[in-house]
This record gives structure tokens, C-alpha cells and sequence, in this order.
């Protein structure tokens, strides 16, 4: 059995309730909420694999709308004891999927205005979120693999947040086009 996860509601609207294979998880919006939502899942049942769906904010300008695999995510809204900038003060600074892909930054407020994006830009990553970070994470700790697959929903500078509520929808059935494709069901 597979875990599909996604943040909200709304990123899951193209797909069906029961999916041959797969059990469904919502983690809610965030790092804590997402951390704690599979950390329960993981103590529940055993999967073989987790597959995170879900929207980012595209943060490069050499990223288009589309579905971009996850390498590595990092966290944007963090600094280490010393005041560096995406550094955690006991956590990994990066951590992996094992797949190849776009290096994406966690963090728990919804990036939409220029300097935020030109600091994060700065960390190396050309996508943004809210949970991909705590979910790759907590995944590590179980040693069950884990895939995520982000639909880019807008670019992440001023209006972002409003924007997001109208393309979602079309994220969700483009991720689910894409889920059939590389899963079949």
C-alpha cells in the first residue's frame, strides 16, 4: 500500500476518494501540521511508499507552470544559533528524496512578495512551500521513500496568495493527469 498526501482539500479535488493501491492523507497547511499528520500515519499503518501532491510557488524565473519533481527541500523561515539565514538549530539544513529534481524552500508563510523571494533565492532553491521540508523529513525518520510532486500555482511575488485560490484547481488535475500517468490508476 501507497500513502497519497496532500496539504488542503483543494489540491486534491481531481482525484477520486479511493485510488486502487493508494490510502489518502490530509495534513493540513504547514510543518507541524503536515510533520504530525504523517508521523500518526507512519505509527498507524505500513506503506511502501509516500507520494506528497501538492501546489508551490515558483521562486526561478527559469521555472514555468507545470509538475516538477522534488530532489531536496530546504527551510526558508529558519536561522542557526549564529544568525545564518535557512539554517535549522538541530536539523538538517537539506534534506532528500533520493529522486532527481528541483530543490524547494519549506517554510510556514506564504511567500509572496519580492524580498522574501530574492533571500530565499538565495538558499538555492527555485520552488517554495509550506510542508515538503517536514514531510521529507519525518519520511527519513521511518525510512519509507517518499516522492513530491508540485504543481506550480503562481510566482510567488505580491497577489500570490489570491491567485492561488483560483488556479488550484487546475494544479489538482494536472498533478492527477500526471499521478495516472506514472502510477496508472
Amino acid at each position: 500500500m501507497k500513502l497519497l498526501v496532500a496539504a488542503h482539500a483543494s489540491e486534491l479535488v481531481a482525484f477520486e476518494d479511493d485510488i486502487p493501491g493508494f490510502e489518502r492523507l490530509l495534513t493540513g497547511v504547514g510543518k507541524i501540521p503536515a510533520a504530525y499528520a504523517l508521523t500518526r500515519a507512519l505509527c498507524e499503518g505500513e506503506y511502501e511508499e509516500i507520494v506528497v501532491v501538492g501546489t508551490a510557488g515558483a521562486i526561478d524565473d527559469a521555472i514555468e507552470g507545470g509538475i516538477y519533481d522534488i530532489a531536496a527541500a530546504i527551510q526558508h523561515d529558519v536561522k542557526g544559533l549564529d544568525g545564518t539565514f535557512g539554517e535549522h538549530v538541530s536539523l538538517p539544513t537539506r534534506v532528500e528524496t533520493g529522486h532527481e529534481g528541483r530543490v524547494i524552500a519549506t517554510g510556514d508563510h506564504f511567500v509572496d512578495d519580492p524580498e522574501a523571494v530574492r533571500l530565499i533565492r538565495g538558499l538555492g532553491a527555485g520552488l517554495v512551500d509550506m510542508e515538503t521540508y517536514a514531510l521529507i523529513w519525518v519520511a527519513q525518520q521511518f525510512g519509507v521513500p517518499i516522492s513530491v510532486l508540485r504543481a506550480v500555482s503562481d510566482r510567488a511575488q505580491d497577489g500570490a496568495t489570491e491567485l492561488w485560490d483560483v488556479v488550484v484547481e487546475r494544479c489538482s488535475h494536472e498533478l492527477r493527469a500526471e499521478f495516472r500517468e506514472r502510477y496508472g490508476v
